[in-house]
């Protein structure tokens, strides 16, 4: 089967199984490895990335159901001359990792977050995390790098 769909703005054509899913085309035949695998079961958030603006996760999406969308990975967020996007720098700036595995996903999550939620207060941010799951850090700088990459984003210009 060929699905042809727009991925961190370049349109590609991928030839696969109907039953592949969205996190199997973005690793294995896009090898955008980025985005992570980490439960397959939809829990843990590791493979979230924006389809049409909005995150969802990957591993429970069939790459037939995506057919003509627009995805945008952990990789499609850095600006060409490799300027981080304002969510990506915020959890560098705060060290909102450790481990570093869930950090794509939970960046991609966070960007939505902060979209739907501008100025989420650090009990939101908790909350609204819910469905990603980090085994290393406590979220502390998690929680402080999301409302950091939330009030950078609101002072973007709007082209940006």
């Amino acid at each position: 089967m060929q699905v042809s769909l727009t991925v961190n703005g370049r349109e590609v054509t991928i030839d696969a199984p109907p039953h592949t899913l969205l996190v199997q085309a973005i690793r294995e035949h896009l090898r955008l490895t980025g985005t992570h695998v980490g439960c397959d079961t939809a829990q843990c958030g590791a493979c979230t990335v924006h389809l049409n603006g909005r995150a969802i996760k990957s591993c429970n999406v069939l790459l037939a159901q995506v057919a003509g969308a627009q995805v945008t990975t952990i990789e499609g967020l850095a600006q060409a001359d490799g300027t981080l996007h304002p969510m990506q720098a915020a959890f560098k700036e705060c060290h909102g990792l450790q481990c570093g595995f869930c950090t794509p996903g939970m960046v991609m999550s966070a960007i939505d977050l902060c979209r739907q939620h501008p100025g989420a207060s650090e009990e939101e941010v908790r909350s609204l995390l819910d469905g990603n799951l980090c085994r290393c850090t406590g979220y502390q700088n998690i929680v402080k790098a999301v409302r950091t990459g939330g009030q950078a984003m609101a002072n973007q210009p709007a082209s940006a």
